[in-house]
């Protein structure tokens, strides 16, 4: 089972909860989901120095939170919180172009309305291990790979990390031309228990590809998390 269905996704509203927050109708629902992967992807690219991890959106009548879960969170701050008021213009403007182009059903119902256009509050969340967080231990392991440093030893390192800092168990499998090979391969690393069955285990996955020379190596980090 456990490799048929996303881990988080199995486990939702019993260990984790969803990364995206507010109830739509039919009419707008797709607009609001497109608008939030958007979100995302410009986040983590312009936020990838600052060890982002996680963005949690949570949508109301008129205004909009934005969670950042970072390990560097100074990074994101800045020097008496002008990064913080920077990144929060950038939002506002992502958002506004959302509303006005993608979502032309919502830029209707507003002007009809006479309603102002959403507050935008964001939020900067310290991840406090980031060893026990399989997304930033799956970038990690996907900037080494394109650095064409040995996967072995980049695993084999990346386990220790995650066991020494509590895991009670962790996964990595990597899947393409490992190390320039002709032929696609799968390889894969474990040290400890992770029960992929057990709905109450709380289980960290990520996927992040890694493009080289060679074209992409796929890397699926799992980590359970005591």
């Amino acid at each position: 089972m456990g490799q048929k269905i996303n881990p988080k996704g199995f486990r939702l509203g019993i260990v984790t909860t969803w990364s995206s927050r507010w109830f739509a109708d039919s009419k707008r629902y797709k607009h609001l989901v497109l608008s939030d992967l958007h979100i995302r992807e410009l986040l983590f690219a312009k936020l990838k120095p600052a060890g982002i991890a996680t963005v949690e959106i949570e949508r109301s009548i008129n205004k909009i939170k934005i969670t950042l879960h970072v390990s560097r969170p100074g990074v994101v701050i800045g020097r008496g919180g002008s990064g913080l008021e920077d990144l929060k213009k950038y939002i506002e403007k992502i958002v506004l172009a959302e509303t006005g182009h993608s979502n032309p059903y919502e830029q209707k119902e507003k002007m009809s309305q006479g309603a102002n256009r959403s507050k935008v509050e964001v939020a900067v969340e310290p991840v406090k291990e980031p060893n026990l967080n399989a997304y930033l231990v799956a970038t990690n392991i996907a900037d080494q790979l394109i650095r064409r440093m040995p996967y072995k030893r980049i695993c084999h390192q990346s386990i220790e990390r995650v066991i020494t800092a509590g895991a009670k168990g962790v996964k990595i499998l990597l899947s393409g031309r490992i190390n320039g090979a002709e032929i696609h391969r799968r390889e894969k690393f474990q040290s400890g228990t992770v029960p992929l069955s057990t709905i109450r285990e709380d289980i960290d996955f990520a996927i992040v590809p890694a493009l080289t020379k060679s074209g992409y190596i796929g890397v699926k980090v799992w980590i359970c998390r005591k």
